[in-house]
């Protein structure tokens, strides 16, 4: 749709009017003014027009680069992390996914230690493949293995720590582009190492909070991100499941034919795991499409099992495990799989649903 040309009183000034608006503009221009009738597509266009564009990283290129830095780049002190940040083409070399969300890959070579600091950015890691390492979120060690989101919420202090011989990745997504532009960042450094080196199987957070139904009385007040450390595998797993063999006994359990999702959760809240980030998991059985959908906010997706098809306007990517694609806000998504696809997903819903500005279009759907 093309916005209606305005009524103009005088569409054809004289020439007279024209040094003199020449005059104006450049007034204005020298007073660092600029008139909204010059920008106005720009600035309010008639549906959102990211300057981000969707995008796929595969993991048989990321994967390589970061065991070269884990060769080449040390970690410590100053680096504080050897991640490597996933950047929109579309955004002008800024290390963002979105104009809203940050995704990179960290690497921590065999028993290597990630210093602990501490930010107002909210943060979380998903596990694609290993094990071995710990991260430490305020003094609780918490187990990384594979299909695990682990929640490092802003301010609080953490660091990494493996223990084992063998390196480990894993992809970090944070709210740091939003936290930039809107210029709420503290930081601050921690201990050299981490405050707790020791390896439980299982996390303080999760012994307190990972009880499905379960809130214990010690902690009745709403924290506004998720206490739970680790949401594990063997859950979600578990859940997806669930939701298709429901869906098989007739039960509508699944969010669409042969797609099974869940959304992490606080339980605390109810609500999202973070107040800047929504995390998902989807499974697609083989044969499944999904429709094809416009939401507002932008979203990153790694596949964690699986093949398929990610269509985002008119670009197709075929995926395998660990390939990551960014999806813009009010981009045109739909899935394909011929095998059966695994799906983690995050988005910045939360912010965009808060400000009220969410908005969903489903093809073919009576708006």
């Amino acid at each position: 749709m093309t916005r209606p040309a305005p009524t103009m009183v005088n569409p054809d000034p004289t020439p007279e009017e024209e040094r003199e608006l020449e005059a104006m503009y450049t007034t204005m221009a020298e007073e660092n003014m600029i008139p909204l009738w010059t920008q106005l597509d720009e600035l309010m266009p008639q549906v959102p027009a990211s300057a981000a564009v969707a995008h796929q990283w595969q993991w048989s290129t990321l994967l390589p680069l970061a065991e070269r830095a884990g060769d080449l780049v040390p970690v410590g002190r100053g680096g504080e992390r050897r991640a490597i940040a996933l950047a929109n083409p579309g955004l002008g070399g800024a290390p963002f996914a979105t104009p809203t969300l940050w995704a990179a890959i960290q690497y921590l070579g065999g028993h290597e230690v990630a210093p602990e600091h501490r930010h107002s950015q909210n943060a979380f890691r998903f596990v694609v493949e290993g094990e071995g390492v710990w991260t430490v979120v305020n003094g609780d060690p918490v187990r990384m293995s594979r299909g695990d989101f682990l929640l490092t919420p802003g301010w609080n202090f953490h660091g990494h720590h493996n223990e084992t011989d063998q390196p480990m990745a894993w992809i970090d997504g944070l709210d740091i582009p939003f936290v930039h532009y809107a210029d709420t960042s503290f930081f601050e450094f921690g201990i050299d190492r981490v405050t707790d080196e020791s390896t439980p199987d299982i996390s303080r957070s999760e012994r307190l909070w990972g009880h499905p139904g379960l809130r214990p009385l010690s902690g009745l007040s709403n924290t506004v991100s998720s206490p739970i450390g680790a949401y594990r595998w063997e859950h979600t797993d578990r859940a997806l499941t669930e939701q298709l063999r429901l869906e098989d006994e007739g039960f509508p359990a699944t969010v669409g034919q042969g797609h099974a999702a869940i959304r992490y959760v606080n339980p605390t809240t109810g609500g999202d795991v973070m107040p800047t980030i929504r995390a998902e998991f989807h499974r697609l059985r083989a044969g499944t499409t999904t429709p094809v959908t416009r939401r507002v906010g932008s979203e990153v997706m790694q596949v964690f099992e699986g093949s398929g098809r990610i269509l985002v306007d008119d670009r197709v990517f075929d995926v395998v495990t660990g390939d990551l694609v960014v999806m813009p806000s009010w981009s045109a998504v739909s899935i394909e799989t011929e095998t059966g696809l695994d799906l983690f997903a995050f988005n910045d819903r939360p912010i965009i649903e808060t400000l009220n500005f969410a908005r969903t279009h489903v093809e073919g759907e009576q708006q």
